[in-house]
C-alpha cells in the first residue's frame, strides 16, 4: 500500500512519491492523491463547525479524525524517505509544516485581532492580544490549560480558543520525527515504529483516564501528551505490519468494514451528548480514534470502493481540501457575526458561507504560493517575506490599544466550545 499524498487538519502534507504498478517510483509522474481521505477531512471539518454553531453535541470528535489522519499521513511520508534515503532531513520536513502552517495562521491571527478592534469588541480584543503570542509559540493549549480557562464552559470570548489543536499538531510535528528517526532505522525499523507507536498510545490513553476524572476535563482535552492517542493510532496504521493486515483482506471484507465504520462514526457524531457523554474520557475517544485509524488504512488501501468513492466525491472532496482554511477561520467568524438571540440556521448558513469564502481566499492567495513555491516565497525573497511579515505582526500586535480589564460582552449562550 502507498503513502498518500495528504488530508490532515492542517491540509496537504509534503507529497509522497508516485509509484508504478510495478511499485517503482513513476519518473516525472504527478503525486498520488487519495480523494476519499480528503473527503474524510471534508466530513471532519463540516461536525466541528456544526458544532461550534450549536448543532451537532458530538461534532467535536472530528477533531479526532483529523489528529489520526495526520498521524497516519506524516508517518507514512517519515518511513517512505527513511527507506529510500537512509535518513531523515529533519530541516526540510519542519521548513515544509512551517510553510505550511504559519503563513495561513498568520493571516488569520492578525485579521482577527483588526476586526475585534475595529468592531469594537473589547470582550473580544483583550484576550485575543494576550493569547497571541502563545498562538505564534505553538503552544497556545497549554497557555489555556494553565490559565484554568474551562473549555466548556469559559472559552467563548477567546477568538483563537480552537488554535489549542493545531497546537497539538505542530508540538507532534516537533517530537515525532525524531523518534522515528531513531526507531525506524534498520531491519525491523518499521515495526519498531509500530510498537513505538501502540505503546506511546497506550499511555496516552492510561493518562486521559487519569486525568480525565476531574470536574473540568479541560487538561484531559487539551493536553497534548492525552490527546496523543489520536495521532500515535494513526501513526501506527501507516506502518508495514499494519498495512500487510490490511492488504491480506479480502476486498468484500475492506468495503463491509468501510460502510460500518464510516456508519458508526456518524453515527457516535449524532448520538454523544457533549463532554458528559459516558466514557468519553475513559475510553471512548481512544475506540472513536481507533476506529478512525482503521478506516482510514482501509481507504488508503482501497479508495475505489463503495465507501471511499462517495467521500472521494466532488463536495467532500473540496471541502477537505479547504478544511485547514475553514477551520482557522470559522471561530473568530462565529464569534464577530452579530448572533440572534435564539439560535438560527439562517444565522449558521451565513457564517460558513462567510468562513468558506475566507478559506477559497486563504488557499488561493496565501496556503497555494506559498505551499508551491511562488518566486516571492522562494531564496532571498522568501526570507524577505518572511522577515516583513514577522515585523509587521509583531508591530501590529503591539500598536492595537489594549481594552480596560472588564470591556465589553458577549453572549455565546449558543455557541459550542471551540
Amino acid at each position: 500500500m502507498r503513502p498518500p499524498s495528504h488530508a490532515a487538519l492542517d491540509g496537504p502534507p509534503e507529497p509522497a512519491p508516485h509509484r508504478g504498478r510495478a511499485g517503482s517510483p513513476a519518473s516525472g509522474s504527478r503525486p498520488e492523491r487519495v480523494g476519499a481521505l480528503d473527503g474524510l477531512r471534508g466530513l471532519a471539518v463540516a461536525a466541528v463547525l456544526l458544532f461550534h454553531a450549536g448543532h451537532l453535541r458530538g461534532g467535536f470528535l472530528g477533531v479526532d479524525l483529523f489528529f489520526v489522519l495526520s498521524g497516519f499521513l506524516i508517518t507514512g511520508l517519515l518511513l517512505a524517505e527513511l527507506g529510500k534515503r537512509g535518513r531523515l532531513d529533519l530541516a526540510a520536513f519542519w521548513g515544509r509544516r512551517a510553510r505550511r502552517l504559519l503563513p495561513a495562521l498568520t493571516v488569520v491571527v492578525l485579521s482577527a485581532l483588526l476586526l475585534a478592534w475595529a468592531c469594537a469588541r473589547p470582550d473580544l480584543l483583550g484576550p485575543a492580544l494576550s493569547d497571541a503570542p502563545w498562538v505564534a509559540a505553538q503552544s497556545v493549549n497549554w497557555h489555556y490549560i494553565g490559565e484554568q480557562l474551562g473549555y466548556w464552559n469559559a472559552s467563548g470570548t477567546r477568538l483563537f480558543a480552537h488554535l489549542w489543536s493545531i497546537g497539538v499538531e505542530w508540538q507532534f510535528y516537533l517530537a515525532w520525527p525524531l523518534i522515528v528517526m531513531l526507531a525506524g532505522r534498520g531491519p525491523g525499523g518499521p515495526r519498531r515504529v509500530a510498537l513505538v507507536a501502540v505503546a506511546g498510545a497506550i499511555g496516552s490513553l492510561l493518562l486521559m483516564i487519569e486525568l480525565g476524572a476531574a470536574v473540568d476535563t479541560t487538561r484531559a482535552y487539551e493536553g497534548t501528551d492525552t490527546r496523543a492517542f489520536s495521532l500515535l493510532l494513526g501513526a501506527a496504521a501507516a506502518t508495514a505490519p499494519v498495512r500487510d493486515a490490511v492488504a491480506a483482506l479480502p476486498r468484500k471484507a475492506m468495503d463491509v468494514l468501510c460502510a460500518l465504520l464510516l456508519g458508526g462514526l456518524t453515527v457516535s457524531w449524532l448520538l454523544t451528548d457533549g463532554e458528559k457523554a459516558p466514557g468519553l474520557f475513559q475510553g471512548g475517544m481512544f475506540a472513536h480514534s481507533l476506529a478512525c485509524a482503521v478506516l482510514i488504512a482501509l481507504l488508503a488501501h482501497r479508495p475505489g470502493g463503495l465507501a471511499g468513492r462517495a467521500l472521494g466525491s466532488a463536495v467532500p472532496r473540496r471541502l477537505g481540501e479547504l478544511s485547514y482554511g475553514l477551520y482557522l477561520w470559522h471561530w473568530p467568524v462565529y464569534l464577530l457575526l452579530p448572533r440572534p438571540a435564539t439560535g438560527s440556521w439562517a444565522w449558521t448558513s451565513a457564517a460558513i458561507g462567510l468562513s468558506l469564502l475566507a478559506a477559497v481566499v486563504s488557499k488561493a492567495a496565501v496556503e497555494d504560493p506559498v505551499r508551491q513555491r511562488a518566486r516571492w516565497a522562494t531564496g532571498r525573497r522568501g526570507w524577505a517575506a518572511l522577515a516583513v511579515t514577522a515585523v509587521t505582526a509583531a508591530g501590529l500586535w503591539a500598536a492595537i490599544p489594549r481594552p480596560e480589564p472588564g470591556a465589553g460582552t458577549v453572549d455565546v449562550s449558543r455557541l459550542g466550545p471551540p
